[in-house]
């Protein structure tokens, strides 16, 4: 079961705080992964999912050479689906048949339907590290294809940050079908380096998730390995610091209800 420390506003206890009145920068829900083989269940629909639409879930996995399919949870008709991988090499087929590899530092857009496998023939050298989003789709889409894909060479970065969905600073990202007003982004911080996001307008739904190292806030709080930060809707500037070699995946949108 998920371990969730939800904070709740008392009287008289100034450092407490609920998911509505949190201060800018706090986080308001921390939730530990929930291991199940080689996947991390970090947001699931049937527990804080609830709180993080339009993220519907996230899965984290570290695996070893496989051939069967990896994720088998097809995600509703009203969802699309993001896969980040961080190591190693993803393939996948879509609801209309046609199979694509993507490779360390790219990503895959996928509609529902979709199954991916890590696996190649000749067996594949590196074990494979991914981040697997569904975000439920913002608006209809029409008659476009069923995925898209990009290489890592395609992904544009600012600094620490590559940017999959949405923009930061410079960078964009390239996804054609990327739904309107969302960000999603892979950082990558050296020990003691820090980062800041100014939240954009409008944005009151921000999840963090670390795969390697550890975060501390300034407020005293850490975000460790494994874990899933929600900020509270009120927080317009989050600031990190790496607490040696870390990554994390950082999303925020407009919340749905």
């Amino acid at each position: 079961m998920l371990g969730i420390q939800l904070r709740t506003e008392q009287k008289g206890s100034p450092d407490l705080y609920s998911l509505v009145t949190a201060q800018p920068g706090r986080v308001a829900l921390l939730a530990n992964g929930r291991r199940q083989g080689p996947i991390t269940r970090c947001i699931t629909p049937w527990d804080i999912g609830e709180l993080t639409r339009p993220f519907l879930l996230l899965n984290y996995a570290e695996v070893a050479q496989r051939s069967r399919p990896l994720f088998r949870i097809y995600p509703p008709s009203g969802a699309m689906t993001l896969a980040i991988v961080l190591e190693g090499e993803l393939s996948f087929e879509d609801e209309r048949g046609r199979r694509d590899e993507v490779g360390a530092g790219g990503a895959a857009w996928l509609k529902a339907g979709s199954v991916m496998w890590h696996g190649g023939t000749p067996p594949l050298p590196d074990p494979l590290r991914v981040f697997h989003l569904w975000i439920a789709r913002l608006m209809e889409q029409g008659s476009v294809a069923a995925s898209e894909s990009l290489a890592a060479d395609s992904v544009e970065e600012d600094g620490p940050v590559r940017v999959f969905l949405g923009e930061f600073g410079r960078a964009r990202s390239r996804l054609q079908q990327a739904p309107p007003d969302v960000n999603c982004f892979h950082v990558r911080l050296r020990n003691t380096q820090q980062f800041r996001y100014a939240v954009p307008e409008g944005h009151d739904v921000t999840v963090l998730t670390v795969d390697r190292g550890g975060l501390q806030l300034p407020a005293g709080e850490r975000i460790l390995w494994e874990q899933t930060a929600l900020f509270g809707s009120s927080s317009n500037l989050i600031e990190v610091q790496a607490d040696g070699e870390t990554s994390f995946l950082l999303a925020s949108a407009k919340r749905l209800a």
